[in-house]
């Protein structure tokens, strides 16, 4: 099996290696599956491993529409669903419209992963097509700066992207084929799944936290209707700003409450790019300048 060798021939190669490895690949080419083989290879070699999940769309680590970082001590610390040591709010599961905060907040937590483990591994967003996706990339490479760049590919998907690496910024990639058994999920299925996380990240019961309008990332207008933040997905922010989790914003009768899991420490909310619904876990894309300024 040509996937089966190239595998083994990349943990192999991979197997004694320190740094930063960043994992492109489209949905379904098995990044997260590669991500966790690479961490459990460098936990047996002795190495402190760091994961950070920047697939907003399929999070692993942390909730839909987050980037999360997660410390790995062990090999049972690679199941499913894991915990976020830390949390980066992004406010989309698609990295269109949102390219600025998506590469900051994966990068941010890839420089705070870096001063506590040796080896650090980044599993990137499947947006891999068109212009957003090559932005996507570049910038996330200009501002991580990754020692190596795996690509995991079905026939030639990502060779815009790896041409474009490799000559503009002189990157250092390895290529696979996705495994065998690894097939394309059908989109209503993904989206089913994305439902679930969201189902999870905000499970009632809920508490209702009443909000005023100077704790909003972006500041809102003076006059600003506020039922137009009815169903608005947040991120919850603390007094440092680390995200605690995601909030749901309610309006009635001029006053705004936010739904969530994390009002003790809220000191700040920031702004999605989504609504949702609390009961169907339903979401619908929002673009923050129509949202704000009606434009």
């Amino acid at each position: 099996m040509v996937a089966d060798q190239s595998y083994r021939s990349l943990r192999e190669r991979f197997r004694d290696v320190s740094g930063t490895i960043l994992v492109l690949g489209a949905p379904d080419t098995g990044k997260t599956t590669l991500c966790k083989l690479l961490a459990e290879d460098a936990l047996a070699a002795g190495d402190s491993v760091a994961y950070v999940d920047g697939d907003v769309a399929a999070a692993t680590v942390g909730p839909p529409a987050c980037a999360g970082l997660r410390l790995i001590g062990s090999s049972a610390d690679l199941e499913s669903g894991l915990d976020a040591d830390e949390l980066r709010f992004v406010g989309s599961t698609s990295p269109q419209g949102v390219v600025l905060p998506h590469v900051v907040a994966v990068a941010s937590l890839v420089e705070m992963a870096r001063s506590r483990a040796d080896v650090v591994i980044v599993d990137t967003t499947s947006v891999v097509a068109g212009v957003v996706g090559q932005t996507l990339k570049y910038h996330l490479w200009e501002l991580v700066r990754p020692d190596f760049v795996i690509g995991i590919e079905r026939g030639e998907e990502l060779e815009p992207i790896i041409g474009m690496l490799r000559r503009f910024l002189s990157a250092r990639i390895a290529v696979a084929e996705p495994l065998p058994h690894v097939v394309p999920a059908p989109p209503t299925e993904r989206h089913a799944l994305r439902i679930e996380a969201f189902g999870r990240a905000l499970a009632p019961p809920l508490q209702r936290w009443r909000v005023q309008t100077t704790v909003f990332a972006p500041t809102l207008p003076d006059g600003f209707d506020l039922s137009r933040l009815e169903g608005m997905l947040v991120g919850v922010q603390d007094d440092k700003g680390r995200c605690l989790g995601l909030g749901a914003l309610e309006h009635s009768d001029g006053v705004v409450r936010v739904a969530t899991h994390h009002g003790d420490e809220m000191r700040g909310l920031r702004l999605g790019s989504m609504r949702i619904d609390l009961e169907t876990f339903a979401t619908q894309r929002v673009r923050l300048r129509q949202l704000i300024f009606g434009i």
